[in-house]
């Protein structure tokens, strides 16, 4: 299971590459070839993120540059990434091979998710009309008393075919920029709802112009992952259109019980699928074996991991702590 304690290990199927510091001597490898992350773990050095860019423009044929990994910025607490942006904007004609983008590859240990400044991201993809790839990981800032959350206004981008947004608190009006926007390569999509605790509002009717499939005609994998809503998710997900598309379905790591997963099984038909997803859950085991045996004689993998349970005074829980939260018991979505 892949946690926010590790940084990006590839992206677009290249192995990731962190740019060295100043003075250190490592040989750069050939532009095309590998992921390029622009940012070092927090407390490892003093030099600016504008300054490391700078010098990874400088030093690397951006023309030959295919994916971008945009670590851990100056005070990702207090400040949003717009200079990273702006970095970004200011050479778009440098990198005409971008194909992939990845905005915020930061560690729990340098920025818990929840507190992950973001802004409107909607720039970089009308920047970039070729990318195919784009990803985020956003929670809510404060700067100069001013909120830092992520924005995504309706957009139109005919090339990406995968979307990830990784939150642990997604506000509705992303969600609903993401429904409204007209995606017609999309291919993957996936949206950690998160936690009312962290700022998420969305309902399950905000996720309906997703579920309709009408502006995703190409979409084969849905991910409506972290929620605290899970079951009224399922319950919407079961009815809804875009499931006759698919081929994997994940609705992992948020707060599904029995009644969401029956739900589930009692709507659309799931036969179809490839695989569906609901690793750490909270179904009980004859709706586990319900789901199994619905789903296992179709050829469908059903991933029902429960990741580690904790049994405690023995009531057995799912460990929804993913090595992230504190030592105190999580019994909710992951939230960071």
């Amino acid at each position: 299971m892949k946690t926010q304690d590790d940084h990006l290990e590839e992206l677009y199927g290249l192995p990731a590459f962190t740019f060295p510091l100043p003075g250190e001597t490592a040989r750069l490898p050939e532009p095309g070839t590998v992921a390029w992350r622009i940012g070092h773990e927090r407390w490892t050095t003093s030099e600016p993120w504008g300054d490391e860019f700078a010098r990874f423009c400088a030093e690397v044929d951006l023309a030959r540059v295919r994916a971008l990994i945009i670590g851990i910025w100056d005070d990702v607490e207090d400040t949003d990434p717009s200079e990273v942006i702006e970095a970004l904007l200011a050479v778009r004609d440098r990198l005409p091979a971008l194909r992939s983008l990845f905005l915020g590859d930061i560690t729990d240990k340098e920025c818990k998710l929840s507190r992950i400044s973001q802004t409107d991201v909607t720039p970089l993809l009308a920047a970039f009309p070729a990318l195919e790839e784009f990803g985020v990981r956003a929670g809510e800032g404060t700067g100069m008393g001013e909120t830092l959350r992520l924005k995504f206004p309706a957009l139109r981008h005919e090339s990406l075919r995968r979307l990830v947004v990784e939150s642990s608190g997604l506000p509705a009006d992303v969600v609903r920029g993401v429904g409204a926007s007209e995606l017609p390569a999309l291919e993957h999509l996936e949206l950690w709802l998160g936690s009312s605790d962290d700022g998420a509002d969305c309902t399950a009717a905000d996720l309906e112009p997703i579920l309709s499939g009408a502006r995703l005609p190409r979409l084969r994998h849905l991910a409506l992952r972290n929620s605290e809503i899970q079951d009224e998710v399922a319950a919407a997900v079961a009815s809804a259109p875009v499931v006759g598309q698919l081929e994997v379905l994940d609705l992992s790591m948020g707060v599904l019980s029995d009644d969401g997963a029956a739900a589930l099984l009692d709507g659309r038909p799931l036969t179809h699928l490839r695989k569906l997803d609901l690793h750490h859950h909270f179904l009980s085991e004859p709706l586990q074996q319900r789901i199994r045996q619905a789903l296992a004689p179709a050829g469908v993998e059903v991933d029902l991991d429960q990741d580690c349970v904790l049994d405690i005074n023995g009531l057995r829980l799912p460990d929804t702590r993913y090595d992230l939260c504190e030592p105190d018991i999580c019994v909710g979505p992951v939230s960071y």
